[in-house]
């Protein structure tokens, strides 16, 4: 069953990447890992396990355990890219790969709490063992795509979560995602809520005649065209 939850997670998230075989999928020996520019990173919050991917030969080159962003912290769900590489010691261990999340500054680095991993525990960041993040680092390169993935409903896999103004994560830039593609929201998609967004919110409302506030509840997401898959 295990087994069958995480290709099932593979196929949903590297098939947004990259179209490829997924029956082909397999695990290579380290011994024979190769570096190339077809590598990807693909986190998995339901897992708490972090994989490095080449999309090209379909394998799974390593795998390491994490620990991912508290509930009221959550890990930044989606695709992105690296943007910062960098060599550290302290409580954020000895590695960082940075990403380039525009509503804050997240990204995969050690940890000198090592009895965190596997547990949701961070402000949002991935953390790994510092002996782990040291070998992932040897295959990072600036650019390289990184998926995090919590489930088939990406950023609302705990729920639909009222949003309000001030707030900021993937919810948020899902939402921004939803209104441009029904041409309500010109702005940013940056995931943040800000006063900007607010305008664009009361006129979906109206327009769908829904009751005047700034909140983006059930009866917005409903709407808007957001539904929690089963």
């Amino acid at each position: 069953m295990k087994r069958k939850r995480f290709l099932r997670n593979i196929f949903f998230v590297v098939t947004i990447i990259f179209i490829f075989n997924i029956s082909g999928y397999t695990v290579q020996s380290a011994s024979k890992v190769d570096s190339n520019k077809n590598l990807v990173i693909l986190v998995d919050l339901s897992e708490q396990r972090i994989y490095l991917v080449d999309t090209e030969k379909n394998i799974i080159l390593k795998k390491y355990s994490i620990a991912s962003g508290k509930q009221e912290t959550p890990s930044p769900i989606g695709t992105w890219k690296v943007v910062g590489m960098a060599k550290w010691s302290g409580g954020f261990g000895t590695r960082w790969i940075g990403l380039n999340v525009p509503w804050g500054k997240f990204g995969i680095h050690g940890t000198n709490r090592p009895g965190t991993i596997g547990s949701e525990a961070s402000h949002g960041c991935i953390r790994m063992f510092n002996k782990d993040i040291e070998e992932l680092y040897e295959y990072v390169k600036y650019g390289m795509t990184v998926t995090i993935y919590a489930g088939p409903n990406g950023p609302f896999e705990k729920g639909l979560k009222t949003l309000k103004p001030g707030d900021r994560g993937s919810a948020v830039l899902e939402v921004q995602r939803k209104m441009k593609e029904k041409e309500y929201y010109p702005g940013d998609l940056d995931g943040i809520y800000g006063d900007g967004m607010k305008q664009y919110v009361i006129k979906f409302r109206k327009d769908n005649n829904l009751t005047i506030s700034h909140n983006i509840d059930h009866e917005f997401y409903e709407k808007l065209g957001i539904r929690l898959v089963d």
